[in-house]
């Protein structure tokens, strides 16, 4: 049985209805009946394959999980509300085509599935995306908005918000661990193979919290080097060795056991995830 993408209706009927706080008061702002809300949000939560709602006879309230996807998806409809705003001059038709550039993994896995909606919103209007983790000039190339994962680094040129963070996760494939030894502790991993993200350097630098707080710094030199996430992700699960990369690309696998998480009770910084666009007052004129 296929299963279905989720759709940018749902994303707002569960931010709708956690906003008024049950989903009575949910459905009435959305002029839906109460069955309609309460289906899309048990759509999501079998497309996660978690829960994001406590309910009970007098109230409702967020799960864990439902408080971290709230997040990302209020940042989300943020982030295509600024894309829409863009495009609309004078409140006309927006017509034309619109450049995207969107980093691999967030892209294909978070983007892609929401733009069938956003294009039957606008069907006068086209779509160029460029799914790539390079580095890019986004104004000498014509770009009219791109979402990169990581920290930007300042250009008078452009705009860029934050719309969403993620955690990082070690993980590995099963068949790695039972050859190689699940690590126990942070000083394990050194006498592991880490896949290195970027072909400058061999030298991995990584940097993870205990759950009391003190701050662990791991180095080395890797043999694997590779340009994008997707590229590691799958070396990961060939077995090549242990992969440090964002959650949203890892957690279907962990959960479908192709992947291990490793050393769990350790945390990282957030990555966080920028969109980014044109800077109009400060872009040069081109002759």
């Amino acid at each position: 049985m296929r299963k279905e993408n989720i759709d940018l209706s749902s994303i707002r009927i569960f931010v709708t209805t956690t906003e008024q706080g049950s989903f009575a008061s949910g459905a009435k702002k959305l002029g839906l009946t109460r069955s309609a809300v309460g289906k899309a949000i048990l759509r999501l939560e079998s497309y996660l394959g978690v829960r994001l709602l406590h309910r009970t006879t007098r109230k409702m309230s967020l799960t864990t999980d439902g408080q971290t996807f709230y997040k990302s998806c209020v940042e989300i409809l943020e982030s295509i509300e600024i894309a829409e705003n863009n495009i609309r001059k004078d409140k006309l038709i927006p017509k034309g085509v619109l450049k995207l550039t969107l980093s691999q993994s967030f892209g294909r896995i978070i983007i892609l599935p929401l733009l069938k909606e956003f294009i039957e919103k606008w069907p006068q209007l086209g779509l160029e995306i460029s799914l790539s983790d390079r580095i890019i000039d986004i104004v000498e190339e014509g770009f009219d908005l791109g979402i990169r994962v990581g920290n930007i680094e300042p250009n008078s040129q452009l705009i860029y918000r934050t719309i969403t963070k993620s955690n990082l996760y070690l993980c590995a494939s099963p068949s790695y661990l039972l050859k190689m030894g699940t690590p126990e502790t942070i000083e394990d991993l050194q006498e592991h193979q880490i896949l290195i993200y970027g072909l400058e350097s061999a030298n991995y630098n990584l940097q993870l919290y205990s759950e009391d707080g003190v701050k662990h710094h791991i180095q080395g030199v890797g043999k694997f080097k590779f340009d994008s996430g997707e590229a590691i992700k799958d070396a990961a699960i060939e077995g090549l060795g242990i992969a440090y990369l964002p959650e949203f690309m890892v957690e279907k696998d962990i959960k479908s056991g192709y992947l291990a998480q490793i050393l769990p009770r350790y945390k990282s910084d957030f990555l966080p995830i920028n969109v980014i666009y044109p800077n109009k007052k400060k872009s040069p004129h081109k002759s």
